[in-house]
């Protein structure tokens, strides 16, 4: 029985990620009354006890200790993804989980982009195709919501996924060495960002237990398990890909909330959506077969 190589490894990792990631929209319909930074604050408590035990286990060394020595890229990957996160939320909370989830499809592509400038991880011409299609959906999707919390939810979603590319190229920074460290930083900075916002927009600390239960559930299970499984696959698959993968995210996620809360997509986000995969299954299919191909052939882009 022929063994997965470590590249093939890693895309499953990736992939199961996004899985995971997917029922956060689900998660956050089945809140009751708690605000997005209430949310925060306790999803972000419970990921970094769950990511506390994880390094702990795994390096056998304090995880406190570990931030102190962390480089530039485990604190710019944890700032973003305080970041991403939190866009993420509050655009699921204004806005349908569908039209969310497939602006969210836009950081594959914003990744592609930091990748070259900064890593210098080379985009082939099928990916720079798939950029102009895949802006063209997002247009498409935008289209009928120009006013309101739906424009302030797909500002957000935009948002969040810059803030994830931002994290997915740090972790291609800093592949060489740990950088669970990077999500274990981000939930600490998390707790306290959202206690001061908490506390300042005098919204209570203590949530139902419907809703503290979800919130943490939340941290654990869906976030913070799925970046572990992102952050070990970051180690050998591109920055590109790593997020064209995890938009598995982006696909199963309103199926969730249809199948069990009924809820459905606009005709704009369906037709934007369909655009904007179209543009990543292009790109998945072809973009990353020409790289590779010219990769073993012994050439460059």
């Amino acid at each position: 029985m022929t063994s997965l190589s470590p590249r093939s490894i890693g895309l499953l990792l990736v992939f199961s990620a996004g899985v995971l990631w997917s029922t956060v929209g689900l998660g956050i319909r089945l809140i009751d009354d708690a605000m997005v930074w209430q949310i925060l604050l306790y999803r972000s408590a419970s990921l970094t006890v769950f990511l506390g035990i994880v390094i702990a286990l795994q390096t056998r060394a304090n995880p406190v200790a570990l931030i102190f020595k962390a480089g530039l890229p485990t604190v710019i990957a944890a700032v973003s993804l305080v970041g991403a996160y939190t866009g993420g939320i509050y655009a699921i909370q204004v806005t349908s989980v569908a039209n969310a989830m497939l602006l969210f499809g836009a950081a594959p592509f914003m990744a592609a982009l930091l990748g070259l400038l900064i890593l210098k991880e080379r985009v082939g011409r099928v990916t720079w195709l798939s950029i102009g299609v895949a802006m063209i959906g997002v247009t498409v999707m935008v289209a009928d919501k120009t006013t309101g919390g739906a424009l302030s939810g797909s500002i957000a979603a935009l948002a969040s996924a810059f803030g994830f590319a931002v994290f997915t190229v740090a972790l291609r920074w800093g592949k060489s060495g740990n950088m669970l460290p990077s999500v274990f930083l981000s939930g600490i900075i998390g707790v306290v960002v959202m206690s001061v916002i908490c506390v300042s927009l005098d919204l209570p600390l203590q949530l139902s237990i419907n809703d503290a239960g979800i919130s943490m559930a939340m941290g654990m299970f869906q976030i913070g398990a799925g970046l572990v499984l992102y952050t070990f696959g970051s180690r050998t698959v591109s920055a590109a890909e790593l997020t064209l993968l995890s938009m598995s995210e982006g696909i199963l996620a309103p199926v969730w909330v249809w199948i069990i809360l009924g809820e459905t997509a606009t005709k704009f986000t369906v037709i934007g959506g369909a655009i904007l995969f179209g543009a990543i299954a292009v790109n998945a299919l072809f973009g990353g077969h020409r790289r590779h191909s010219r990769i073993l052939e012994g050439k460059a882009d």
